[in-house]
């Protein structure tokens, strides 16, 4: 899985052919949650909320890269980091 970006200290990953909706993974220690690319939304899991307010934040900033990354992961071609 690739990695993209890390936002004060929280990586931020994309899986090759991932499950809808488009999304991404962001991770800090033992906390992991999907994030929703076009909502913002958390899918699933959690993040503390001070991390999870910082990257969703970052998202918003770069979501247009976000949905391009998706589709390179969804045609198996390697994201660009951000």
């Amino acid at each position: 899985m690739p990695t993209i970006a890390i936002v004060d200290g929280v990586t931020i990953q994309m899986f090759y052919d991932d499950h809808a909706p488009p999304h991404f993974h962001a991770i800090i220690g033992g906390d992991e949650a999907l994030i929703a690319i076009r909502s913002l939304d958390v899918i699933r899991g959690s993040l503390p909320p001070a991390n999870l307010r910082r990257v969703q934040a970052w998202a918003r900033d770069h979501q247009g890269e976000l949905a391009l990354n998706w589709i390179k992961c969804q045609d198996q071609q390697p994201p660009a980091r951000i």
